[in-house]
């Protein structure tokens, strides 16, 4: 897509649609709703005047309301988004009303759109607090970005609706305001594409997107991108003794791959820590001999939706260029049932010389993060964050609408749940403090994968990665419930989301700071 920031009167601009948005001004929770556009243009508000006096059009979050051949407007169309109340206005609504005018116009098949960038200012501070320019601009392109993409990749008639141009068009400022929105708007654009990268892997089946391709499309991007990059496999884990991540791999055909990327600042401080982000990468997971029941197997090609987003984000630190070194370890394999798989009540030994009971097979994620984690810390990583779809316990807990998160260092999980505040994701922490240490005990070993048909499983999964990471801190996210959208929503396509990146790539820049 060619992606514009135009300084200009949009009113003025000869475009098949422009997008303008509106928020509901009215207080008080039984009050009728009161539109009201974030715009400052007397010619679009004139356009406007009618549809937004008639009660037809309520700014919901998400609304919209398409005008034909607007009077005193080039635009041969005037779409309205409604962002909701304008007293919870944040970015993440201008996110999402991004990817809603994109969603109509594919809808429409209109190739070329223009947005008008929202004007707080068109309304008093009563009625909505001020947004952050760059924040807003690159919220906005994130949004359309992410709502242009569609996986029907595999579709013999599949055509390709995708917009050729979008154009945000804000009104002239000064210099120095300029920059700022420009420069989010560059952010916004590495980011969603890195996000969209991660969503196109986390697409792929499990038939294409093998341990060894995953390994070569992350080298690619890496050369592509400057990354330094290495790829291993069956013979570095037992060089390593990675007897954990082994021990998944080892029933199947297709060999496992280790993926090591390494970003290293152009300048830096000799005390800025070195940031380990590791990526469960199950390109495919069974459950092994403890199986999964056949219903929704098909959607365990994203159980690499961890490594998918770790991959994204070292694409966007690539080009972010923060001022602090970041090491992405992706462990990737396919769990499979076969005669050499392993087994319930099996012990293996990990890389970092801990036993572990093999309580069940399905529990294969913990097990190849264990090594990976372990594996960070002597590649000199000193702080860590993970991304994993871990388990089902999680999803029961929060849904779909937030990931969980998990961490042994209040300082680390307060610098990522800053990022948090600018990504736009959701996460929910949740508690791994020792007193759930019993339930991962084991007679024969030191621990054991799982804490059994007990309550706690997302708790008692990031208890056993704790056990990897020791003291170094560590951010543990748990994303099953929020990698896949199940439904079409209004701004984004169904299918996997590319959750994580945006956040991971904020915890990481925090540190640049």
């Amino acid at each position: 897509m060619n992606m514009k920031l135009l300084f200009q009167d949009a009113a003025g601009f000869a475009v098949p649609m422009l997008a303008v948005f509106a928020v509901d001004i009215a207080t008080g929770d039984d009050a009728e709703p009161l539109p009201a556009l974030l715009s400052t243009s007397d010619a679009v508000t004139n356009a406007a005047a009618k549809v937004m006096a008639s009660g037809e059009f309520k700014a919901g979050m998400g609304e919209t309301l398409l005008l034909h051949a607007p009077g005193g407007l080039k635009p041969e169309r005037l779409l309205l988004v409604g962002l909701g109340k304008a007293k919870s206005l944040s970015v993440d609504e201008v996110r999402k009303g991004g990817g809603v005018a994109v969603r109509i116009a594919k809808l429409r098949s209109l190739r070329t759109i223009a947005i008008a960038f929202p004007e707080d200012h068109a309304l008093s501070d009563e009625h909505l607090d001020a947004l952050p320019g760059p924040l807003v601009s690159r919220a906005l392109v994130e949004g359309a970005l992410l709502a242009d993409a569609d996986y029907d990749t595999y579709k013999s008639d599949r055509k390709d609706t995708s917009l050729l141009t979008l154009s945000v068009v804000a009104k002239e400022a000064e210099r120095s305001a300029r920059a700022e929105i420009q420069e989010g708007f560059d952010e916004g654009v590495i980011v969603a594409e890195a996000q969209n990268f991660t969503r196109a892997l986390v697409n792929e089946p499990g038939n294409v997107l093998t341990p060894t391709v995953l390994g070569q499309r992350a080298a690619a991007m890496c050369a592509e991108m400057g990354l330094k990059c290495e790829v291993y496999s069956t013979e570095k884990l037992h060089e390593l003794k990675m007897g954990a991540f082994w021990a998944v791999s080892q029933g199947s055909p297709e060999p496992p791959a280790l993926i090591v990327m390494t970003y290293e600042p152009v300048s830096g401080k000799s005390d800025t820590p070195v940031l380990g982000l590791v990526g469960k990468g199950i390109t495919f997971d069974t459950g092994g001999i403890s199986i999964k029941p056949a219903e929704g197997m098909e959607k365990m090609k994203y159980d690499m939706a961890g490594a998918g987003a770790m991959i994204g984000a070292m694409r966007a630190i690539a080009q972010l260029k923060p001022k602090v070194k970041v090491i992405g370890v992706v462990c990737s394999a396919e769990n499979m049932p076969d005669g050499k798989s392993f087994k319930p009540g099996d012990v293996v030994t990990a890389m970092s010389g801990k036993t572990i009971e093999i309580v069940n097979t399905d529990a294969e994620g913990r097990l190849v993060l264990a090594d990976g984690l372990h594996y960070a810390k002597t590649l000199g990583c000193t702080h860590l964050i993970n991304a994993a779809t871990l388990t089902g316990a999680c999803v029961v807990a929060l849904g779909m609408v937030n990931a969980g998160l998990f961490s042994n260092d209040d300082a680390t999980c307060e610098r990522f749940q800053a990022a948090v505040e600018i990504s736009g994701e959701k996460f929910w922490r949740l508690p791994c403090t020792d007193d759930y240490r019993e339930l991962i005990k084991s007679q024969i070993a030191d621990i054991r994968n799982t804490g059994g048909s007990r309550w706690g499983g997302a708790t008692t999964a990031a208890m056993f990665l704790k056990e990897f990471v020791c003291d170094t801190p560590w951010v543990h996210l748990d994303i099953a419930g929020c990698a896949w959208n199940d439904e079409v929503k209004p701004w984004i396509a169904k299918g996997p989301s590319g959750i994580a990146v945006r956040s991971i790539v904020e915890w990481v820049r925090s540190y640049s700071a």
